[in-house]
């Protein structure tokens, strides 16, 4: 069967099925989270393009987590773990949990400002949402797991430009307050971008 009128198909470098599959994927735009879970020097986290929302009744998000990572062996059923979907400002945060500076396990939470919730979950501070999440099941399918993640608490900032994974590269979409104010020509907001960033609280 060939491929849609509208979808013009660019050869992949790698021509196997599994590459042909990367390479379509790559113009699936998506947003960036971290994906943390531990305490102490037992704390990790990976970059997950894939959390998605299961369900509002009760509130229960969906990540998938390759069976690998060294994420993935603590998430097991009533464990808790955290959601932060990062802003546009947020890349090397991204970087960080993705593993392209080389830092692991705990060492990956010196970059940025953390808050711990009251069960015990970190999150990102000036994160555009976050949640803090119980594992309810896993799924395992080939390489990866899907985590089905009961919500306990959910936390939504001011506003910002969120954080798109695109092609292989970040991307934006939408501006922070104070671009949108220097854009206009109006003076930003009296409390400043940096507390705007950081407004939601545990």
């Amino acid at each position: 069967m060939n491929a849609p009128a509208l979808v013009k198909a660019s050869p992949a470098p790698d021509a196997t099925p599994a590459g042909a599959f990367r390479a379509a994927m790559r113009h699936l735009v998506s947003g960036v989270s971290l994906v943390t879970h531990g305490e102490g020097r037992a704390k990790t986290g990976m970059t997950a393009t894939s959390v998605v929302s299961l369900s509002s009744e009760p509130p229960t998000l969906l990540v998938c987590v390759n069976r690998s990572a060294s994420l993935y062996r603590g998430l097991k059923p009533g464990e808790g773990f955290g959601i932060s979907v990062l802003s546009a400002d947020q890349s090397e945060a991204a970087d960080v949990f993705a593993g392209r500076t080389g830092l692991q396990g705990e060492d990956r939470f010196r970059h940025g400002r953390w808050v711990t919730t009251r069960g015990g979950v970190e999150l990102l501070a000036g994160a555009l949402a976050a949640f803090d999440c119980e594992v309810e099941e896993t799924i395992e399918r080939h390489t990866h797991a899907i985590v089905v993640g009961r919500v306990r608490q959910a936390f939504a900032g001011e506003g910002g430009g969120a954080l798109l994974y695109w092609r292989g590269a970040y991307d934006q979409l939408g501006w922070r307050a104070d671009e949108v104010s220097r854009a206009v020509g109006v003076t930003p907001d009296a409390r400043g971008p940096a507390q705007l960033r950081a407004s939601w609280r545990p």
